[in-house]
């Protein structure tokens, strides 16, 4: 072998590249978040730079989505193969006619929450009737809020919903466009931010006992059928990333701001402590970061089923299948 061709061996095994492999022997998956920059997708930033995905063979390329429905539709149609989605999305998404499954958990725990001013007149969900709350029309507060609304005593036809994207909802809450925004309390330092520390209050959706599951891992049923292994491989590496997450937060943040330039690294700081939360549970502990538990499934069924009008009522079994979890359990860790 020549010198140049010594070289190149030796550089493709330092790379972690097999010779005579390149980037068309892995296999293609479209990834969509279900929402834009966020602290909750640091974890498979962290799979990517470390090659987790590519080491099951795969090439992972994301997307942004505006919204947990927006994330379900694209997986129903086709647009992506594997997306991030509010479990309680998509089981209306699935009354509705989607062909998708949930394959994994990831937050443990619900974030779901909306935000007022301190100095509103909004002090508990009841409050809300007469007033207005913005979000993205495929957000999971907006989508789910029929189902809340009957658990907290509180007539959603007596309140008003303004649409805007999901970068806006600062601004409209700022801007006095609505009286509150619906988001995740894991936005709270985002909020301050612009607002100032202790000028907001939470309505948070489990201090009003409801608390189902949250984000999860979702493909096609026909993706299920057709390849499973591809599946496997990608929660695998993506509950290698989120274990990483927990064992080097500052580790993470830095491999997060290398790939995505744009991302607030003091903002996400604050606000990454809020997301492992979710994730820290001793369910988790006990059988790996994304198992998905029977009984708090099918109560998370029951509860869209039993509160939202929808063409039909789906059953537990077909939201979700535990077949392709990793046998590995990859833990929360501190």
């Amino acid at each position: 072998m020549t010198r140049a061709g010594l070289l190149a061996t030796a550089f493709l095994a330092w790379s972690g590249l097999a010779v005579g492999s390149d980037a068309a022997e892995l296999k293609k998956v479209n990834f969509a978040f279900n929402y834009t920059v966020n602290e909750a997708h640091i974890a498979y930033w962290v799979a990517l730079e470390k090659g987790y995905y590519r080491d099951k063979g795969l090439d992972v390329e994301t997307q942004y989505s505006k919204g947990s429905g927006d994330a379900v539709a694209k997986v129903d149609i086709g647009r992506a193969d594997i997306a991030l989605a509010d479990a309680m999305v998509v089981i209306p998404g699935i009354a509705r006619g989607a062909k998708v499954q949930i394959i994994g958990m990831v937050m443990d725990k619900t974030p779901l929450n909306i935000f007022v001013a301190k100095d509103s007149p909004i002090k508990t969900p009841k409050d809300l009737e007469g007033k207005t709350i913005a979000a993205p029309p495929g957000d999971a507060q907006r989508v789910l809020f029929p189902a809340f609304a009957e658990v907290a005593g509180v007539d959603a036809k007596k309140v008003e919903w303004l649409n805007i994207d999901p970068t806006a909802k600062v601004s409209a809450l700022i801007g006095k466009r609505a009286d509150a925004v619906g988001t995740y309390y894991t936005d709270l330092p985002m909020f301050e931010k612009a607002m100032g520390k202790g000028e907001l209050r939470m309505l948070r959706w489990s201090d009003y006992k409801f608390d189902p599951y949250a984000i999860s891992i979702i493909t096609s049923k026909a993706m299920v059928e057709k390849d499973p292994d591809m599946l496997k491989g990608f929660l695998e590496a993506s509950y290698h990333g989120w274990q990483d997450v927990f064992a080097d937060p500052e580790a993470a943040l830095l491999i997060f701001k290398k790939r995505v330039p744009e991302l607030d690294v003091p903002t996400t700081r604050l606000a990454l402590p809020l997301i492992l939360d979710l994730l820290k549970t001793s369910r988790y502990e006990q059988n790996g970061i994304g198992y998905i538990d029977q009984e708090k499934m099918c109560k998370t069924v029951s509860v869209v089923n039993e509160n939202m009008e929808l063409p039909r009522k789906p059953t537990c079994e077909e939201v979700y299948t535990t077949a392709l979890l990793p046998s590995t359990r990859y833990k929360p860790g501190k």
